[in-house]
């Protein structure tokens, strides 16, 4: 039998997709003037702000079973931050969003290597549609001959191989661990991940720019609760499918709010990368039963 989802965790995983979409056009508009390592090494510090000033959260983030894969979730997932903010400091954010996100591809591999999830040889196509459509919205930006990705495209690419590593932990670690515990080791490992970048880059922001900072950090602690709270309930089709909310929105801000226009070519590839990456996550995840 298959056992329903709550909507509940649905609906939290829903906010947690708009809540992402809001941070990363607002580390965009933060580095404007501000370097993407600067703003994402300011994430995680106010990402630690409720852990340092509430003494009984402080006690969840250091309550945990498995230090190994608080260690994986929390370097991979503070890397895959730093190059995503790099490339929403230097590329559209719709295009750096649609390549971070395109981490189930990723994970695919990472599943069948840590947790022992079999692979669909079904996964061939759409996994070829979203590489494709990758390949094709990296050429629209212009970044020189065909199949050639820019730096930037580059470092958000990279970014979604790290994020599949990360969400691979969380699944892993949602087995053992409190959502405390994980929010805990990817802040303070982003921390480490991000300072010396952000150190030496340090511009003192303007009054605009600490709101646009603040933004990101409180979008950022409220998706990542939620995100991993609801971990514990959805399943890999939802979440995967839900969380791509969070590229259409980007995109949707990129072209309304930031005047970011797609060529025919990279729309076609954002088509074909959101149809890869949902057909991934489909095949990939099968029904929850009861147990």
């Amino acid at each position: 039998m298959i056992r329903a989802v709550p909507r509940h965790p649905l609906l939290l995983m829903v906010v947690s997709a708009v809540c992402f979409a809001v941070m990363a056009l607002a580390a965009k508009l933060a580095a404007a003037g501000l370097s993407g390592s600067e703003v994402a090494f300011f994430r995680f510090a106010f990402m630690l702000l409720p852990v340092v000033a509430v003494p009984s959260l402080a006690r969840k983030a250091l309550t945990f079973e498995r230090m190994d894969i608080l260690l994986y979730r929390g370097l991979f997932g503070g890397v895959a931050v730093l190059l995503y903010f790099l490339a929403i400091e230097h590329i559209p954010v719709g295009i750096a969003t649609l390549l971070n996100y395109s981490s189930p591809i990723f994970s695919v591999a990472f599943a069948a290597l840590f947790l022992g999830e079999r692979a669909d040889r079904r996964l061939l196509l759409p996994l070829a549609a979203a590489m494709i459509g990758v390949v094709l919205v990296a050429e629209g930006e212009g970044t020189g001959g065909w199949l050639h990705l820019g730096v930037w495209e580059a470092a958000a690419l990279c970014s979604a191989v790290l994020s599949g590593a990360a969400v691979t932990a969380i699944r892993a670690a949602r087995r053992t661990e409190g959502s405390w515990s994980i929010y805990g080791s990817l802040t303070v490992f982003g921390l480490i991940a991000t300072a010396p970048f952000g150190i030496l880059s340090f511009r003192a922001p303007t009054p605009r720019q600490w709101l646009m900072l603040a933004a990101v950090g409180l979008f950022s602690v409220a998706a990542q609760l939620l995100m991993t709270h609801a971990y514990r309930w959805v399943t890999n089709l939802q979440a995967g499918v839900i969380m791509q909310l969070t590229v259409v929105l980007s995109l949707l801000f990129g072209a309304i709010l930031l005047d970011d226009r797609l060529s025919p070519l990279q729309l076609l590839g954002s088509a074909l990368t959101l149809a890869g990456v949902i057909g991934v996550v489909w095949l990939q995840s099968p029904p929850r039963a009861v147990e």
